[in-house]
This record gives C-alpha cells, sequence and structure tokens, in this order.
C-alpha cells in the first residue's frame, strides 16, 4: 500500500467509514484522457497555470489505487467539446460500467439533433449520474436543443455534475446567472454544481438554498493549490454546514495536482466536524445514489 493510501485509510479508520464515495473521478477513452493530460501539459487557457497530474498512470492502475484508498463507488466523468461525441462517449461509459462494477455509469451530452434520444438510450441503458462541462463544451445551460433533456433528467431523477463555475478561467456560458435560469424553468432537477461553484462560491450556495434538489461537489475547493487563486470566504463556512446533507465529495482523481488524501485534509481543516465529514465523504452519496 503506497504513503497515500495509507493517509487516507487513516481519515477513513478515524472517522469510521466503511469506505468513500467520490462524485467526481475522471475515467475516458485512453486517446481521450491522452488529449486532456496534454491539454494540462500545456498550461491551455481554460487552465493558464502549471498543472502537473499527480496520478499519470494506466487505467488498471489507477482503479486498483481507488479502491487501495477505500474508495466503493466513483464516477467516469467524461464531456464532448463538439457536436458527434457524446453519443460515442456514452457507449465506452457503458462499456466501462459493465467491466467496473463499482463505477456509477455516467453519461454526457451536447446540443446537438439527436441529443434527447441518445440520453433517452443512455438512461434507458442505467445511467446513474451525467456530466455537463459548460467550460469545455462551450455551451448555454438554456440552449434549446438541451431543454427535453433536462426535463427527461429532472423526471428521472438523475443527477447532473455540472462544471458551470467561472474557475479557473470564465467561459462564455459560465456562472450563476444561466443556471438560474435553468433551474427556475426546472426546479426539480438534481444538479450537482462541480468545484462548489468556484469562484461563486456565495452565488452557487444560494442557489442550493433555493432549490432543494441542488447539491455542490468539493472537486479541488479548499486546497492549496485552489486557494492560491479561488480562496473560499471563510464568512461562507456557516452556510456551508447548513447545507451539509448537500455536500457531496469530489476530487478529480486522477487529473490533480497533488496527493488524493490532501483533498481530504482540506475538508478536515474547515472545521466543520466529524458527522459532517461522515456526510459528504459517504453519507450524502450514499443516500443520492441509493447505495447499500
Amino acid at each position: 500500500m503506497s504513503g497515500d493510501a495509507d493517509d487516507v485509510v487513516r481519515f477513513r479508520e478515524r472517522l469510521g467509514l466503511p469506505g468513500i464515495i467520490d462524485v467526481h473521478t475522471h475515467f475516458m477513452p485512453e486517446r481521450v484522457l491522452a488529449k486532456v493530460w496534454a491539454y494540462f501539459d500545456s498550461a491551455g487557457p481554460l487552465t493558464g497555470m502549471e498543472w502537473p497530474i499527480e496520478y499519470r498512470h494506466d487505467e488498471d492502475e489507477r482503479l486498483a489505487l481507488l479502491r487501495s484508498f477505500g474508495v466503493l463507488r466513483f464516477t467516469s466523468m467524461l464531456y464532448p467539446h463538439k457536436a458527434g461525441m457524446a453519443a460515442w462517449l456514452n457507449g465506452w461509459a457503458a462499456d466501462f460500467a459493465r467491466r467496473v462494477p463499482d463505477c456509477l455509469h455516467t453519461a454526457t451530452f451536447f446540443p446537438e439533433e439527436g441529443v434527447e434520444r441518445y440520453v433517452r438510450e443512455a438512461v434507458e441503458a442505467g445511467a446513474r449520474v451525467f456530466k455537463s462541462h459548460l467550460q469545455v463544451g462551450a455551451y448555454d445551460t438554456n440552449d434549446p436543443l438541451l431543454e427535453p433533456v433536462w426535463g427527461l433528467l429532472a423526471e428521472a431523477g438523475i443527477p447532473v455534475v455540472m462544471h458551470c463555475g467561472s474557475g479557473p478561467a470564465p467561459g462564455k456560458y459560465t456562472g450563476p446567472e444561466p443556471v438560474g435560469r435553468l433551474l427556475a424553468r426546472h426546479p426539480r432537477l438534481p444538479l450537482i454544481v462541480a468545484h462548489m461553484g468556484m469562484p461563486e462560491y456565495a452565488e452557487f450556495l444560494a442557489l442550493a438554498e433555493a432549490y432543494p434538489r441542488v447539491r455542490l461537489d468539493t472537486t479541488m475547493a479548499f486546497t492549496d493549490f485552489t486557494e492560491d487563486f479561488h480562496p473560499f470566504p471563510p464568512a461562507e463556512r456557516v452556510r456551508l454546514a447548513a447545507l451539509g446533507d448537500r455536500i457531496l465529495l469530489g476530487t478529480d482523481f486522477p487529473n490533480i495536482p497533488y496527493p488524493y488524501a490532501h483533498q481530504l485534509h482540506a475538508l478536515e481543516r474547515l472545521e466543520l466536524g466529524d458527522d459532517w465529514l461522515r456526510a459528504v465523504c459517504h453519507g450524502n452519496a450514499r443516500a443520492l445514489f441509493g447505495l447499500d
């Protein structure tokens, strides 16, 4: 067991957790992941900074690492950057979920002709969670092509993890305003705001307060890396504590520039209590996904 795994295990054992549920991990076709890593290596405009990949390993080793950490369930977050990709990615993700049963079957979409059809097919095939990346996809949540998709997912009660905050760099369609308009039309949509909505933390916490089905994931928030450029406002910790039943652990594994355990310790040093940590790292996702 690696030293990193030892650190995660000690965290779990101190809290008495049977394991961790991580709602924001990335698995995707190898050639797609290679392009993602190359983008991070080049410090592209969506990052604009040095971003070393901590877990640059092959798929089997990455799976073994998550399991050594005690991660019981995780996701295969993947996303298209143009039309014509999403249905193919969904096919790959469905096969991945079949051969990796501890992965929650993940799917995605893009505003294009046929999107309602392939999203419905993914739902019927057992998709448990969808990923929407407004920064990479550069699309508006309020695109008319997506309207039937939001209705379908709201009716089915299937969560959507959405990168909609304007960090690490703003996109044309990021920010709380377009998401607020979406939720006004679909208040029952089970939306998970990725990265705590950074840097618009307060605004996305307000949306969670207004809409009971809105949750936020912790991906990269509160870490030393992120606090350098998008610090979480200390005054908002009271709201963070009050929404403790709707905060979910996310990490961005493997595309993180620090050890996995650092995300857990970053949550710990918020000093919101062990019950809050247990809910965030296990209980909330267990309830959301109906896991045994």
